[in-house]
């Protein structure tokens, strides 16, 4: 009998830049269970409330664990592989807009 265990055994290890820490994390997993499994804490803060924000249904419909990738916002840690190099920030704000024409 093969042991589920051996494959995920297998899998490169690689790590992430979580917040200025080095995240460890396996090939294929994602951001976001790579950061639980890191016990890196909150991924952001609610703009109504300024509460903690993390990781809740995993599967991309709850929207509460929107963190920042290599500097593109809004982006679901649930929905997002890990890959090599990756820098991962809390995402404490809404990024501004940029309307074309006009001052924000």
């Amino acid at each position: 009998m093969n042991n589920p265990h051996e494959t995920t055994n297998r899998l490169s290890s690689m790590s992430l830049n979580f917040e200025g820490c080095v995240i460890a994390a396996r090939e294929g997993e994602t951001v976001a269970t790579a950061l639980l499994a890191a016990k890196a804490g909150y991924t952001g803060t609610s703009q109504v409330s300024g509460r903690r924000r993390s990781p809740y249904c995993l599967t991309g419909i709850c929207f509460e664990c929107l963190v920042e990738v290599n500097g593109h916002a809004n982006q679901r840690a649930c929905m997002v592989r890990v890959r090599k190099n990756m820098t991962i920030r809390r995402q404490n704000r809404l990024p501004s807009l940029h309307l074309k024409g006009r001052e924000t």
